[in-house]
């Protein structure tokens, strides 16, 4: 549930770099996906045309200040979104290196704290930090959506250690991995070590068929979160036989 809105799917579509609007329409019903992101500058360029694929969705917004590198630019970019979209939820991005595309940790929770203050409910892009994670839930924000790596990168979840203890430290908290998604398998990953959803763009618009792997996408987070509810067996050092020994037939000689 992310800020009292309770999802059948947990699979977030983002909506850009697909190669047509029909594609993109068709990857969005195949993904099964309830929310789907947008950015401001995304639907300033193509306008009217794309409005009517967002609205024709029948998907969740979830504006996101992508692209912003200052606390004024992202607080002024979420205030044009919420007026343009007509919804409070707001992705937060603010970057802080060009390369990585890692966020800001200090710009993230000043800019957090100034949109919860204004009535925005915001999903902070963010670190596995657990002290960053800390200070965005002090900022006001009721979800964490932790990078798995760079955006576009498709390593999947590169510091699966990290994201274990932030599942571990913030049990009631909702968390969504958020970029370096590359694969159905990484996404499913992490719904298996007990993530609430996964975000992501690239995997599904630079596919070869962004339609089939939005499906499989869809299939892939659902098997993930039906596995982490039925509970995975733990792991062991040892082999363990799964045929007992006891009743088994005597040779005699």
């Amino acid at each position: 549930m992310f800020y009292g809105t309770s999802l059948s799917s947990r699979l977030m579509l983002g909506t850009a770099q697909y190669p047509s609007p029909a594609i993109l329409r068709q990857a969005i019903t195949a993904s099964g996906a309830e929310v789907i992101t947008v950015s401001l500058r995304r639907e300033g360029r193509d306008g009217a045309a794309f409005r009517d694929i967002l609205a024709g969705s029948g998907c969740r917004l979830l504006p996101n200040t992508a692209g912003c590198h200052s606390v004024r630019e992202a607080v002024t970019t979420a205030e044009m979104a919420r007026e343009l979209f007509g919804t409070s939820w707001i992705k937060l991005e603010v970057i802080g290196h060009a390369d990585t595309l890692q966020p800001d940790p200090f710009a993230l929770v000043e800019a957090a704290r100034i949109l919860s203050a204004d009535g925005f409910e915001v999903f902070p892009y963010t670190t596995e930090d657990l002290i960053v994670g800390e200070k965005l839930l002090e900022a006001g924000c009721r979800v964490l959506m932790p990078w798995g790596a760079p955006i576009g990168s498709g390593q999947g979840l590169r510091n699966i250690g990290g994201l274990r203890s932030m599942r571990a430290h913030f049990p009631d908290i909702p968390l969504v991995i958020d970029a370096g998604i590359g694969a159905p398998s990484q996404a499913m990953l992490a719904m298996e070590m007990g993530f609430d959803a996964v975000l992501l763009n690239t995997a599904v618009a630079k596919a070869a068929d962004p339609v089939a792997m939005a499906a499989a996408f869809g299939q892939a987070v659902a098997a993930g979160q039906v596995a982490f509810n039925a509970g995975l067996m733990p792991s062991r050092d040892m082999a363990a036989a799964s045929t007992p020994i006891f009743g088994l037939a005597e040779l005699v000689p």
